[in-house]
């Protein structure tokens, strides 16, 4: 015994050995299945992950999303010391005479210029590259193009008609941006 050596198993051959599923075989003179009844017969669009663009608009997304790790946080002044300032992010350009923020010393946090801006093309668009328009009924989803525009729900909306602009954007093939319902469909 103690001149017999133990098996070696490693993971690799034990991952590559999994059990089989054995099926049952289809009878030879049994009929091909049915398509389920209750699928319907023609399926509505699915709405697209992402916008159908143009190479160069697909490069200044790409450059804007570079755009953005680089750019700073504007911090307003002294919204440090008060909770009234600092509480909603909100930019205000400091106007004191001696302030060391507008004067540009550069231990003070940086100002909002105009270098810092997106490229105007792709400006206002989603970081999947849809232009958001606002939408508070069914009727409004109709005017939509479903390769370039997404709906976003206005927030004055109700839960029984958010779900039924919802649905029927699903049946438009219409991306919602903001929805309640999470999955794209049960299969």
């Amino acid at each position: 015994m103690a001149d017999e050596p133990a098996p070696s198993v490693t993971a690799p051959e034990t991952a590559a050995k999994k059990p089989r599923r054995r099926t049952a075989a289809p009878a030879k003179d049994a009929p091909a299945p049915a398509a389920k009844a209750d699928t319907p017969a023609k399926e509505a669009p699915r709405a697209p992950k992402r916008a159908s663009l143009t190479p160069e608009l697909r490069a200044l997304l790409a450059e804007r999303t570079a755009l953005d790790g680089r750019r700073p946080i504007f911090g307003r002044q002294a919204a440090n010391r008060y909770y009234r300032i600092g509480r909603d992010g909100a930019w205000r350009r400091p106007r004191g005479l001696q302030s060391k923020q507008r004067r540009h010393y550069g231990y003070r946090a940086k100002i909002v210029r105009i270098g810092y801006r997106s490229p105007a093309a792709v400006r206002g668009r989603v970081p999947s590259g849809f232009v958001p328009v606002l939408v508070r009924n069914r009727d409004e989803l109709d005017g939509l193009d479903a390769r370039t525009q997404a709906a976003i729900v206005a927030r004055t909306v109700g839960t029984r008609r958010r779900l039924g602009i919802e649905e029927e954007a699903r049946r438009l093939g219409i991306r919602v941006l903001n929805p309640i319902v999470k999955g794209d469909r049960e299969e």
